[in-house]
């Protein structure tokens, strides 16, 4: 076991991603977080036979952070691709990241064996995003 496998968000997105349903691009991803209050949530992307219109892996764990009551994340590991390239947010997800993160929210990929590949700070996946704030005057996730 590595130390990056003994952490428990990367264990959770790689766990999350064998459940994955892909049978059509075959290529399966999980995503787990951790918002503010610790607890954390996972999601895998499902496919289905009306293609693209299918569910990401970080809209998955997004959904079930809001559905529990949670509306902050404080960090996210996406779990997918291979050992030589990381599998990065598609563009709708880093706006769905920038929803319930802040832009220095951290973005750790990892490779189906829970090793890190790349780390990216939400602002660099997405610079100059449009968020809540450019809205409204205040946060709407903060009561």
């Amino acid at each position: 076991m590595t130390a990056e496998s003994a952490d428990p968000l990367i264990a959770a997105a790689v766990a999350v991603r064998e459940r994955a349903y892909a049978p059509y691009s075959r290529f399966a991803v999980g995503a787990a977080l951790r918002c503010d209050d610790g607890r954390v949530f996972s999601g895998c992307n499902v496919e289905n036979a009306a293609y693209p219109e299918g569910i990401c892996a970080e809209g998955g764990a997004i959904a079930a952070m809001v559905a529990a009551g949670g509306r902050r994340i404080h960090e996210i590991v996406v779990c997918g691709g291979n050992e030589a390239a990381p599998c990065t947010p598609c563009g709708g997800c880093r706006q769905k990241l920038r929803e319930f993160g802040e832009p220095d929210l951290s973005v750790r990929m990892v490779d189906p064996a829970g090793r890190v590949l790349l780390v990216r700070t939400l602002a660099e996946l997405l610079p100059d995003s449009f968020g809540p704030t450019t809205l409204l005057q205040t946060d709407p996730v903060v009561k």
